[in-house]
């Protein structure tokens, strides 16, 4: 069996801190040689990793985009490769980083610049799952057939996600972090985030920027941030504080059934594994908050696991689990690929149904509709597809959803089609003689709504495209 090796990055640009990773993903036929191919990523092995740097800032507002990627060209020079050399990966920014003015533009420049297939993402929700594949919490969950929950703290946010026997069932974040509030070596306070100052006035604790603090002071509120921690997770019921201190754009974290385990992961586990005499040693409260989290009686109930990556966690996420391969069969017409920034427009199961019936009118309203909302001319349209469809079903929804196309879609929008289910090469042959459009159509991928895709070239000769969804929120 063929076997491609493919080189993947991790850039992640954190609150406090900057890292990259290279890894090797190995992408092979699992299947038999008389059997329907099955391409999937049989390995995944994480080959470098960098020195972890001060993410580098303008001001409070603004990141140093040129300090940034000094970095990068540092570490591919360290690791001895080029951007050319890199096929897929992501460059991906978290915490309050996300919120700065110029993050965008940060983003769009350095994925340009580390390699063809390299994507840029943001977004709490999807950070919490690339956080919590690289802790090892989701592998733990696989293997323990039982809920676990990683919590990534870092320095200005904590990103919560639950795994129940290897399925991703919630997400949520919070900004609660280690560098939400600063400090000198004499304990005068130099910034206070707002959510950090929602906690201090909660817990009565003055805060004024230039005017010296106390380590005791400090501590009751990192004592109150491992509180709404516990609260988050379930432990402990909700209050109110605890949803002025949600992260903008994220979801509402609600574990399914009992948790088993916890693990942590991020700079603050760092500081909870560890005695650090210096309460402000890194000039902000990450040390007082690890000792909080440590401490806290109600997180003390249930099990915790150690982290295989802590403060790495995010970034080993973002090189080794960011990106997939569509799975048995695919069609493609034309050179289509690769292909970035594709909006996601997921059908409900009454639209699905209207396409198999061969009905095109409500999906060409969709079509303008989506357009509108997202402001691009092209997107992809995600279905979950029938189980066994045959060629009366396949011809009608081909059909519909290229009368749809014509009558909603730009000249130049290819017909881009993502089926959760194994039938993507019977419904690409379905839209010969419908359409003069390029068509391409994939299986055994799962996206949501509001997702964006990237598609790379096509690996083991043709037979599967890899695949990167992502989410796009900035503050």
């Amino acid at each position: 069996m063929a076997v491609r090796e493919m080189l993947s990055v991790g850039v992640d640009i954190g609150t406090s801190t900057t890292q990259i990773i290279f890894s090797r993903l190995s992408v092979e036929n699992a299947a038999g040689y008389f059997s329907v191919p099955r391409i999937a990523i049989s390995d995944k092995r994480v080959v470098y990793r960098s020195g972890i740097y001060t993410t580098p800032l303008f001001s409070l507002e603004r990141i140093d985009s040129d300090g940034v990627q000094k970095i990068v060209e540092k570490e591919y020079m360290s690791f001895g490769c080029q951007s050319r050399d890199v096929e897929t990966g992501a460059v991906i920014i978290t915490g309050e980083s996300a919120r700065k003015e110029n993050a965008a533009a940060v983003l769009e420049k350095l994925s340009g610049f580390a390699g063809d297939f390299v994507v840029s993402t943001a977004g709490p929700d999807l950070e919490s799952i690339l956080a919590g594949k690289g802790s090892g919490a989701w592998r733990q969950s696989m293997e323990k057939d039982c809920v676990v929950v990683n919590l990534d703290i870092g320095g200005g946010t904590t990103n919560l996600v639950a795994f129940d026997g290897g399925e991703t069932v919630s997400t949520g974040c919070l900004d609660i972090g280690g560098r939400l509030i600063r400090v000198s070596e004499d304990l005068k306070v130099e910034s206070v985030s707002p959510a950090a100052r929602a906690v201090a006035e909660d817990v009565g604790v003055p805060l004024c920027v230039g005017e010296r603090t106390s380590a005791e002071a400090l501590s009751r509120i990192t004592d109150r941030m491992a509180d709404l921690i516990a609260r988050a997770v379930g432990i402990l019921p909700e209050d109110g504080l605890l949803r002025r201190v949600r992260t903008p754009g994220s979801s509402w974290f609600s574990p399914p059934r009992r948790i088993r385990y916890l693990c942590f992961s991020g700079g603050v586990a760092d500081c909870m594994s560890s005695e650090r005499e210096d309460a402000v040693q890194y000039g902000d409260i990450g040390v007082l908050l690890g000792r909080s989290i440590k401490n806290n009686g109600a997180l003390g109930r249930i099990a915790w696991l150690d982290a295989a990556e802590t403060i790495r966690a995010t970034v080993v996420g973002a090189g080794t689990y960011t990106t997939s391969v569509s799975g048995s069969t695919v069609s493609i017409s034309q050179q289509l690929l690769p292909m970035k920034n594709l909006p996601v427009l997921r059908l409900t199961a009454q639209e699905e149904q209207q396409c198999f019936d061969g009905e095109s009118g409500a999906l060409a309203q969709r079509l303008l509709w989506f357009q509108r909302q997202c402001g691009s001319e092209q997107l992809a349209l995600a279905m979950t597809g029938l189980a066994n469809p045959d060629y009366r079903q396949l011809k009608l929804a081909a059909g519909a959803i290229a009368r749809a196309w014509e009558e909603s879609m730009p000249s130049q929008s290819p017909i881009l089609i993502l089926l959760e289910r194994d039938m993507a090469k019977a419904l690409g042959f379905a839209f010969q003689g419908q359409t003069h459009r390029p068509v391409l159509v994939l299986d055994d991928i799962v996206v949501k709504e509001g997702n964006y895709i990237d598609l790379g070239q096509p690996v083991v000769e043709n037979l599967a495209v890899p695949v990167v969804g992502k989410t796009l929120i900035f503050g």
